[in-house]
């Protein structure tokens, strides 16, 4: 895992107009409705989309070398196109403990039943997951918070062999999932999301979550009851920023104690999918 972390990236004027502004606020109440990211997801799943995608590749600098050549009927095609899998080599040591996907990363360690510090409130594993008896096992555990961009790559996977149970979706509102958005609203627990348990092979009982954001309507994981191996895809978010949430036990991982630093000094740690980022004890 690379060392270096980032600082959080200022927002644009629109997100602080939409978060910090009272005619924003009005404004981020219809956008943030289920129905308006329906809409735009069908729009981009239509080939009236297609346009958009040389402009977001300019944007956003995306290499397209990087990726299996492939025609693209609609934004969302390319939006989850699929990496050549050299570009995501997956470590396969049975104690490294990797990134489900690509994305900034931040880190926190669960005291009580609390977690993720916003402002002068704090999460509750309990509130993000609705059923007590699971969150009270991540008592004094691990949280670790994988923050997707748009130009980042959008299928995640599995970290290890296992088991795992059900898909569990939560009903909410779409927020954007950008640092101004957490620090003014309790994203993780009011935006639409999915969680399983997974029962790994080296690494116990842990929790993923994936969140849903603005105009990411659908969370698409391939499998219900299923049993999996390291590296092999989960799923895939479909256009827009989004992000997944790791709750692992304090005595099965271990993460580098950078990692936690840099999250209490709001930067984050780019990571990619398959990379090792901690280890099992």
């Amino acid at each position: 895992m690379a060392r270096k972390s980032v600082v959080r990236e200022p927002d644009g004027f629109i997100v602080n107009f939409l978060y910090h502004t009272i005619p924003g606020r009005i404004i981020l109440k219809i956008l943030t409705k289920r129905f308006v990211s329906s809409i735009c997801g069908k729009y981009m799943d239509s080939t009236a989309s297609k346009w958009i995608i040389d402009g977001f590749v300019r944007k956003n600098h995306i290499s397209m070398s990087d990726y299996e050549a492939e025609q693209y009927n609609c934004f969302n095609d390319f939006f989850t196109r699929r990496i050549k899998s050299e570009k995501r080599p997956v470590c396969n040591k049975k104690k490294a403990f990797i990134a489900p996907s690509d994305g900034l990363l931040s880190a926190y360690r669960i005291s009580d039943d609390m977690v993720i510090p916003v402002k002068n409130s704090r999460y509750s594993v309990e509130s993000m997951l609705r059923n007590s008896s699971l969150a009270e096992e991540y008592k004094n555990g691990i949280c670790l918070v994988f923050r997707l961009c748009v130009n980042h790559y959008h299928r995640y996977c599995y970290v290890d062999d296992g088991v795992k149970g059900n898909n569990i979706y939560i009903p909410g509102i779409l927020h954007t999932v950008r640092p101004i958005a957490i620090e003014n609203t309790l994203v993780f627990t009011e935006n639409c999301r999915e969680y399983t348990v997974l029962e790994t092979q080296n690494f116990g009982k842990i929790v993923q979550i994936e969140v849903g954001a603005m105009l990411v309507g659908r969370i698409k994981n391939h499998h219900q009851e299923y049993h999996f191996s390291k590296g092999e895809e989960k799923g895939m978010f479909l256009y827009g920023g989004s992000t997944i949430i790791l709750l692992a036990k304090n005595d099965r991982i271990s993460i580098p104690e950078y990692v936690f630093e840099a999250t209490l000094r709001d930067e984050e740690i780019p990571v990619r999918m398959g990379e090792r980022i901690g280890t099992g004890i």
